[in-house]
């Protein structure tokens, strides 16, 4: 789209969230309208950027200040970024802000840990809270939720069309974003309903979290998922 302004919209929350789905879906309407955006995903990061490093706290920072950097090079020229990490403390996400300035869009994927953990087809929380997997966050590590995010999405009471729509919505309001086309005709719905029936594709609960550590990417998690238990 030629009018796109540079931003990024900065996933964070719980592991089962929905980060993932939802971003995947703000990115294939993102694309539809003509935006040459960039996701900046975890595995791809850690395997490029951040390779070497951990979970621990200092690490899991210096992972943060790295997804920054790149998010504030690719927005400040014009490109819109999607970026889906956990980061689950607040004063990296403070310093991401602060390096971006209004380009920065805090997106609060809001699910308690009760309701992630219910989704947990793959057994991650329950072997987090057996010890089995250390630094798991919300079990044995900690997640500051934001204080003022741009928006707040609740995954609890919504299906993630229509999360995704609802930030759609914030983003055309912002101007950031060029409306999409009209219908022919209008829609009871209103803006947010109309467009999640245009995303949406058939509903479906969230899936289960991808199996592998938390925090890594979801090209990473596939891997794990696909190699042979030890």
């Amino acid at each position: 789209m030629s009018d796109s302004k540079g931003f990024t919209l900065w996933f964070t929350g719980l592991s089962g969230a929905g980060k993932t789905t939802i971003s995947e879906i703000v990115a294939r309407e993102l694309t539809a309208r003509g935006s040459k955006l960039e996701i900046l995903d975890g595995d791809i990061v850690r395997e490029n950027l951040s390779k070497g490093l951990g979970f621990s706290k200092e690490d899991r920072d210096t992972n943060i200040r790295r997804i920054a950097f790149v998010a504030d090079l690719l927005s400040r020229n014009g490109v819109p970024v999607i970026t889906a990490a956990i980061s689950p403390y607040r004063a990296i996400r403070e310093e991401a802000r602060d390096l971006m300035g209004d380009r920065f869009i805090e997106v609060y994927i809001e699910a308690s840990v009760e309701v992630c953990e219910a989704r947990d087809v793959k057994g991650l929380y329950a072997k987090a809270r057996s010890g089995e997997i250390p630094e798991f966050t919300g079990v044995s590590d900690p997640y500051e939720a934001p204080e003022n995010p741009a928006i707040a999405l609740k995954t609890a009471d919504e299906e993630p069309e229509e999360s995704a729509a609802r930030l759609l919505t914030y983003l055309e309001e912002r101007q950031l974003i060029p409306a999409a086309a009209a219908p022919a005709a209008a829609d009871a719905r209103g803006p947010v309903g109309a467009a999640a029936g245009r995303l949406s594709s058939g509903k479906g609960r969230l899936p289960g979290p991808r199996v592998g550590h938390p925090d890594l990417g979801a090209g990473q998690r596939r891997r794990a998922a696909a190699r042979p238990a030890p």
